[in-house]
């Protein structure tokens, strides 16, 4: 496949003092008549770009730290924040450059920081009844990012904004009826993220992201680690049908966002196959016995052991779908079954029942 050089033009001027001043704002990307992935091709020639892409993300969870080593591979400057100094020294020896940020009481040189940012990713989730932390200093938000060099502004909610819809196909114009307060603080950001973004003349999106899963964290890793299952897997146990996604997809979809500029996109980031949790567990135990033979002791009754009634049964069931985001963004998903997701994480894997002498 042939693959493009373009010139990404920045929004706003860049501010002194922001940027090396030998760098170029050049990127190869995969045009959006190409079926997207990443599997192939590097978005970003890092030679080229010293760069001018920078990323700021609020949040260095699980997915946001696999989306910030893959920019950084491809040239990117990223920045992150957390919580913690507990975390911000585990995320500094993982080679990231972290701020501590209380969201509630956020430091002026934290958020002056953004100014020199291009890209702002946005994961802290809402908290308590306060909603999200960040939209409560809107206004102090809105006076930093106005005279900076931001371009493309994203929110990571959740697929639960939809509420129980008995098994049905939702798409994003489908009506959201949330159940849970976490669900409807998370509607309230994503509506809060558009309009500022948007008031600022900002490529805003949403991501509507699926149950969550990859290396270290998915089925395959829960059976071998033996761990006990969250209150959440538990409710999730009567559920006919969940959808995932698979966290290599989540940071593709995020970087074909950066190259297809929209005022104010929602999308669902999910893969193909709504599929029950026990037909999941099933799947990565058997893979793990296909591997290592005779060291699991997991049940695939375990992800059925409660004795969930039919009412239970329809409780947030829906079927998520994602042509929006595979005709929008171009996406082609690298994994579209936990099928091969799973595979291709227990593949990575060295021996885990392997004892040292």
């Amino acid at each position: 496949m042939e693959i493009y050089q373009v010139k990404i033009p920045a929004r706003f001027p860049l501010q002194a003092g922001c940027f090396p001043s030998n760098s170029k704002k050049t990127s190869t990307f995969l045009p959006r008549v190409a079926a997207f992935t990443t599997s192939s091709h590097s978005l970003t020639d890092k030679s080229e770009s010293e760069s001018q892409n920078r990323m700021f993300i609020l949040g260095m969870g699980f997915v946001c730290q696999f989306f910030a080593q893959s920019l950084q591979k491809e040239g990117w400057v990223v920045t992150g924040t957390c919580t913690s100094k507990t975390k911000k020294k585990h995320l500094e020896e993982k080679g990231f450059h972290v701020h501590l940020l209380d969201a509630n009481q956020p430091e002026l040189s934290t958020l002056n920081a953004l100014k020199c940012y291009t890209h702002l990713l946005v994961s802290i989730p809402p908290v308590g009844c306060a909603g999200d932390p960040m939209l409560q200093h809107e206004e102090l938000l809105r006076s930093k990012l106005l005279d900076g060099n931001l371009q493309w502004l994203c929110y990571l909610s959740s697929t639960s904004v939809y509420g129980h819809c008995d098994g049905a196909w939702v798409d994003e114009d489908y009506p959201t009826s949330p159940t849970s307060e976490l669900a409807k603080l998370r509607l309230d950001a994503e509506e809060g993220w558009l309009n500022l973004g948007q008031s600022l003349g900002f490529s805003t999106q949403v991501f509507r992201l699926g149950g969550i899963y990859g290396p270290g964290r998915s089925a395959v890793d829960t059976i071998i680690k033996q761990e006990p299952q969250s209150e959440g897997q538990k409710m999730r146990k009567s559920r006919q049908y969940t959808s995932r996604v698979h966290v290599e997809d989540i940071c593709q979809a995020l970087k074909a966002s950066i190259y297809t500029p929209s005022s104010r996109g929602i999308y669902n980031i999910v893969d193909d196959d709504p599929a029950p949790r026990e037909e999941v567990f099933t799947y990565a135990e058997d893979l793990i016995n296909k591997k290592w033979p005779g060291h699991t002791k997991w049940s695939s009754n375990s992800a059925s052991a409660a004795s969930p009634t039919k009412k239970d049964n329809s409780r947030g069931d829906k079927r998520v779908s994602n042509m929006r985001m595979k005709r929008e963004l171009g996406v082609r998903l690298l994994h579209p079954s936990y099928r091969s997701g799973l595979l291709s994480i227990i593949d990575q894997m060295e021996n885990p029942f392997h004892c040292s002498p």
